[in-house]
């Protein structure tokens, strides 16, 4: 084996700390973000909320068409797992544009300048925003969060019931397991063995003991309101509904629902759901001995009964969406325009802790403080580089989505149906930015507009042709299919077929499949579970 030398030129990528939190913090929603600035309340001691207002950073909005720098371009696409974006040259012989790992002392170098000095950047970020609040009406002093705790559980809904039962208490004991053995939608996924089996293990004598208790317990669960609650599965709680409703009908003999409208349904409940669902008139009516026209009445009255008991009782704060930027109207007539703006409630309004700040500057340490010393000089600067960062995630979801309304101005006035085609590209090379960037910045972030809240990716979509030679939007053409649909004959539903020919008479061409993934995406059911019995 000979040995020898040999040069070799190639490119490295390192993103520094300071980038790495800014990628991280763009891709953040808005709960993941608070939850970021709390860490970082905790952790920091030169970071603090304030409610004073101060001047927004030099480099913030007013720089915010500037020209991006080849550099940091290059490092948000670096950061792009899976592709290859190096820059080729004809000065490198071998090209090697993998990201190369920061070493133990790059990955927590957060060095600046070396000063310590208060600046003017140091300042509260965010001076506009006002305290945390309810943005969805016009009380301020009501919160979202409070509003959605105050809604009662469902398990609290039934143990509250449980309480006027006099019941001993291995029973009230067993009852308050089950209660709380029910998943969201009020079913009892795991069966009454098994819970048994979890709570004394390899005793059998004890497991049977349970099992007796539980059974005792289920029975009394699903007398519960609502009704339906405690079923192990969709047939059971159906059933359990119809039942109750047989109570009722004795109770109350001019109720409108007839006694055998329920039996046949109860019957219809104990043959197999693969039946109810494609709607086999012709099978269920064999199976279960009656009518064409009592089964039809039956179905229809399965179809007004609640499949998930517990949905009323999900907490409601899972689903609030609070936008991240807000697009007002402004001006009437032609003068008419559209106002963005970042929603100052998501806004933390972050500041450098001033006093200690100029303890540390005051306090110059040497001898034996020189590592502390340099620690805290350090911690400042993570304190000055995460409201920085802050900042210019907030000024890059700010120029996206005013892009976004420019590109969209006709879906801001007419509403969905003039959607226009639109990709990340077309934004990311008007703002300079890598497609990367786009797609965080449009990932988890929400826009209020005058139709409703959406994400900032619902914007986007992919354009089907015309007979004009033009482009039409897949989301326009969904809410065309969607309005098809709402308008059709429900003795006669439209088919996929149908609606394809209906978009081609509009001028667009769209397939029969295309149709058919559009609906399927839609959450509308085919034409034959759509049409009226």
């Amino acid at each position: 084996m000979k040995q020898g030398l040999s040069l070799r030129v190639s490119q490295h990528l390192a993103l520094t700390p300071q980038l790495q939190q800014s990628i991280r913090l763009l891709q953040l929603s808005t709960l993941e973000l608070s939850q970021e600035v709390g860490q970082m309340l905790d952790e920091n001691p030169f970071l603090e909320l304030s409610t004073d207002e101060a001047p927004r950073e030099e480099f913030g909005l007013a720089q915010a068409d500037a020209p991006v720098p080849r550099d940091v371009l290059e490092s948000e696409m670096a950061a792009t797992p899976g592709a290859d974006y190096a820059s080729p040259t004809t000065s490198v012989v071998e090209s090697d544009a993998e990201v190369m790992p920061l070493s133990a002392d790059d990955g927590q170098s957060w060095d600046g300048d070396g000063s310590v000095e208060m600046r003017p950047d140091d300042s509260e970020w965010g001076g506009d925003a006002k305290p945390a609040g309810n943005n969805l009406d016009g009380n301020e002093d009501a919160d979202a969060g409070e509003l959605a705790r105050s809604q009662v559980s469902l398990q609290s809904h039934l143990h509250n019931q449980a309480m006027s039962l006099h019941l001993s208490e291995e029973d009230s004991a067993a009852l308050r397991f089950l209660i709380e053995s029910l998943n969201d939608d009020g079913y009892l996924e795991d069966s009454l063995t098994s819970l048994a089996q979890g709570l004394a293990g390899s005793d059998e004598e004890q497991v049977e003991e349970l099992v007796h208790h539980f059974t005792v317990a289920l029975f009394l669960l699903q007398s519960l309101e609502p009704a339906g609650v405690g079923a192990r599965n969709l047939a059971e709680c159906l059933s359990l509904q119809l039942k109750a409703l047989l109570a009722q009908r004795a109770a109350d003999p001019d109720a409108l629902v007839s006694a055998n409208t329920v039996k046949v349904a109860l019957r219809i409940c104990a043959q197999p759901m693969d039946l109810l669902a494609r709607r086999d008139i012709k099978r269920l009516t064999q199976l279960c001995g009656a009518s064409d026209a009592a089964v039809r009445e039956a179905i229809a009255l399965i179809g007004h009964l609640e499949p998930k008991p517990g949905r009323r009782f999900v907490d409601v704060e899972r689903n609030i969406v609070v936008p991240d930027v807000l697009v007002v109207k402004v001006g009437k007539g032609t003068n008419a325009r559209f106002q963005v703006r970042l929603n100052p409630d998501v806004m933390p309004r972050l500041r450098v802790h001033d006093i200690y700040a100029n303890a540390l500057r005051q306090h110059k340490g040497g001898g034996n403080d020189a590592a502390n010393y340099a620690a805290l000089q350090q911690r400042l600067q993570e304190a000055r580089w995460f409201i920085k960062n802050i900042q210019q995630r907030f000024d890059t979801i700010l120029r996206v989505s005013s892009a976004i309304v420019e590109r969209q101005k006709s879906f801001f006035t007419h509403g969905e149906l003039a959607m226009r085609p639109l990709v990340l590209r077309e934004i990311a090379d008007e703002l300079g930015l890598h497609e990367s960037t786009i797609s965080r910045v449009t990932t988890a972030k929400y826009m209020a507009t005058p139709f409703g809240t959406f994400e900032l990716k619902y914007f986007f979509g992919s354009g089907l042709g015309t007979d004009s030679g033009g482009n039409a939007s897949s989301t326009a053409v969904r809410a065309l299919i969607k309005q098809f649909i709402a308008a059709e004959d429900v003795k006669k539903p439209l088919s996929d077929n149908q609606l394809s020919e209906m978009l081609k008479e509009q001028g667009i061409d769209c397939a029969r499949r295309t149709v058919a993934k559009y609906r399927e995406g839609l959450r509308i059911a085919t034409a034959s579970l759509r049409k009226a019995l």
